[in-house]
């Protein structure tokens, strides 16, 4: 069996008495057990013959570059100065947010950042951090819920709608919507996604294939939610050249579910090892994109993202259908993700966690709360801010402290005096823990225009 394959079998077959060996059997032992040894054997002994043809393999891959051109692993210090950045609605944000964004701007491969006025602290970035690396990319700068992402759909049905159909809205939500670790839906959606090679090819992507397949469709726990609500359009200069009025709309926020929360937790100690940093950045670690680890977290990262596009579809699709009826405009984005970019003239990996892509033109969706108006909104390509804007209200209380200091009652009483009905929910989510959306809105208006609003009405989160 592969687990029996030592360093000395790896040495007789030629290999060099350096790191490669305990690459070769770290690699062995997590995607080889089932393997004979004298296949094992035969095909590293390929590899180290013929190195450049295993390079971007899934499994012989990393050793190649292991016998070609070695990751340099070192001990990473923090610059002295910080890389450019600009803080918005800098008064509204805990200095605990800003002071993550500084060391992280602090990092070798820090090249500019920027912090969203919904920013509040988290792992490795804050949440509304958006951070321009050079060659680098940093899994918790992505965080662990790849690919979470707004989707809102737009119905030509008029929002009074929502008053003579309530109870069925209502069910429509209890019924048809899933949340948390062990709700799936009973008759599975089917995706594209899942035609994926990389679910074939990548072992991790491949271990995580049967629980992605059984979770298409659903949502996760915390704050993702699916919601009926009213979208108001006040004019006819809109992207979609919809008449003015209000309408139902649909909006949904969730990510990538297992999927993402295992790639995270995959390349991120990955990561730790290959680039040991001080410990107040630990969760900084990066991969350089050029290294096979590198390239493979941008592979699943991307397969992640287009599984949480796929999630939203299928909700859209179910409720769709039950509505009896088609989206007259469909609107949808991450905020946690990577993309290349240019940053002032160069490429550069731009995180943004917890931030919404605001190029000029680029339309998104920042909602608010479960009592608070969301806002779709077009980007003005700001520079400063990295083409970005916030991805929501942010966080005014932890978790704890909305355990500690509000009750179910306060709440309850806060859903019925703005007409909201909440299907499941905690207490950590109450509507009084986030910041003031209109106040976060005033402290980006030089980053998007607003050119819609969603006023929620009917929600479901997990229970």
């Amino acid at each position: 069996m592969g687990n029996k394959i030592k360093g000395k079998d790896l040495l007789k077959i030629g290999y060099p008495n350096n790191n490669s060996i305990n690459i070769a059997m770290g690699q062995i032992s997590r995607y080889g057990k089932k393997e004979k040894k004298e296949r094992l054997l035969s095909d590293a002994r390929l590899v180290l013959e013929t190195p450049e043809q295993f390079k971007g393999h899934p499994v012989w891959g990393k050793i190649a570059e292991a016998l070609i051109e070695p990751v340099k692993v070192q001990q990473q210090q923090l610059n002295t100065t910080r890389a450019p950045f600009r803080i918005f609605g800098e008064h509204e944000i805990e200095d605990s947010a800003k002071y993550q964004m500084f060391e992280a701007l602090k990092l070798p491969v820090s090249v500019k950042g920027a912090l969203m006025p919904d920013a509040h602290s988290g792992y490795g970035l804050p949440i509304g951090g958006v951070l321009a690396t050079d060659n680098a990319v940093i899994p918790y700068g992505v965080g662990v819920d790849i690919g979470c992402r707004m989707c809102l759909s737009i119905y030509p049905i008029p929002a009074a709608y929502l008053r003579s159909h309530s109870y069925q809205l209502t069910q429509i939500l209890s019924e048809h919507t899933k949340f948390g670790m062990y709700e799936v839906h009973k008759n599975k959606g089917e995706s594209e996604v899942f035609e994926r090679p990389e679910f074939r090819e990548i072992p991790l992507l491949k271990s995580l294939f049967s629980k992605a397949h059984r979770q298409l469709g659903t949502s996760g726990s915390g704050n993702h939610f699916v919601e009926f609500g009213i979208v108001s359009i006040e004019e006819l200069n809109n992207p979609w050249k919809i008449q003015p009025g209000e309408y139902l709309g649909l909006l949904s926020h969730s990510g990538s579910r297992a999927l993402g929360s295992n790639i995270a937790r995959h390349y991120t100690y990955l990561a730790a090892k290959q680039c040991p940093l001080p410990r107040q950045v630990q969760h900084l670690a990066w991969l350089d994109v050029n290294s096979h680890d590198g390239q493979e977290y941008w592979i699943a990262m991307n397969l992640a993202g287009d599984y949480a596009q796929a999630c939203h579809d299928d909700i859209h699709r179910r409720i769709t259908r039950l509505l009896g009826t088609q989206a007259i405009a469909k609107i949808a984005h991450h905020h946690n993700f990577a993309w290349k970019e240019l940053v002032d003239g160069k490429e550069c990996i731009v995180h943004r966690k917890g931030a919404t892509p605001a190029g000029a033109g680029e339309i998104g969706i920042i909602p608010g709360s479960l009592t608070a108006p969301g806002f779709v909104v077009m980007g003005l390509g700001n520079e400063d801010s990295l083409h970005s804007a916030s991805h929501g209200a942010g966080r005014l209380m932890s978790r704890s402290q909305c355990k500690n200091k509000l009750t179910k009652s306060q709440v309850q009483k806060h859903l019925v005096a703005h007409e909201v009905t909440l299907i499941g929910g905690g207490i950590d989510e109450a509507p009084m823990a986030y910041k003031d959306i209109e106040r976060v809105m005033a402290n980006q208006q030089e980053l998007v225009k607003i050119i819609a609003k969603f006023t929620p009405k009917i929600a479901r989160m997990d229970k």
